[in-house]
Formats: C-alpha cells, sequence, structure tokens
C-alpha cells in the first residue's frame, strides 16, 4: 500500500463516512448515497478504491424485492496511523482479524 495513497483517501469526506457507516454494520451503496448525499458514480468509486486496499469487502448479496441483487459492504479497518518522521511517510492500518504480525507488514516508506 502506497502510503501517499492512503492519506489520499482516509482524508476524503466521503471514505470517511462510508468507513463510518460499515464499520459495525454492512450496508449498501444506495443506503450509503442516500444518508449522506454522495452521488452515486462518487459512491461506488470510493467502495472500489476501498476494496482495492483491502479497507472494505462485500459481506454479502441480498435479492431487492425487485429482484435485483445488492451487495452489502463492511469497513475492515479498525485502525489507521498516519506518521511522518525523519523525513518518511508511513501507513500503518490494522485490519479486522489480522495479527500482531500482519500489522507490522503494512508499514510504507517513501525514500528519498
Amino acid at each position: 500500500m502506497n502510503p501517499l495513497a492512503v492519506t489520499k483517501l482516509l482524508s476524503d469526506e466521503y471514505t470517511v463516512k462510508i468507513l463510518t457507516a460499515t464499520y459495525r454494520m454492512p450496508r449498501s451503496a444506495n443506503y450509503l448515497r442516500i444518508k449522506f448525499d454522495i452521488p452515486i458514480a462518487a459512491c461506488y468509486r470510493r467502495i472500489r478504491e476501498l476494496e482495492d486496499m483491502s479497507l472494505l469487502n462485500i459481506t454479502e448479496k441480498i435479492l431487492t424485492p425487485k429482484g435485483k441483487r445488492v451487495a452489502l459492504y463492511q469497513s475492515n479497518l479498525k485502525s489507521a496511523f498516519l506518521t511522518f518522521e525523519n523525513g518518511k511517510l508511513r501507513a500503518h492500518l490494522e485490519l479486522a482479524g489480522s495479527s500482531t504480525a500482519d500489522q507490522e507488514e503494512v508499514w510504507n516508506v517513501i525514500e528519498s
């Protein structure tokens, strides 16, 4: 994971709302769109970016009364720490179900 990409994504208003809303309970993109007034294209774009970074995943797909299959998303992010020290940017992400060894591998450094 690139620390700059993580920093950019986690500082985005829509991303924070999506991660917060899906922390305890899986939610659909449509729920997130309506609840937080997020344009649907922006909502799906953030969802895709979060999935690519393993910060969000599909927990299940449900069938609506109209027969449409809808994905429910849940946050995998337990905690995030972004630091800048000694000229190096570091991103440490603790994901749900990760062990201490997994957490240490997530640190990334940009060398000058």
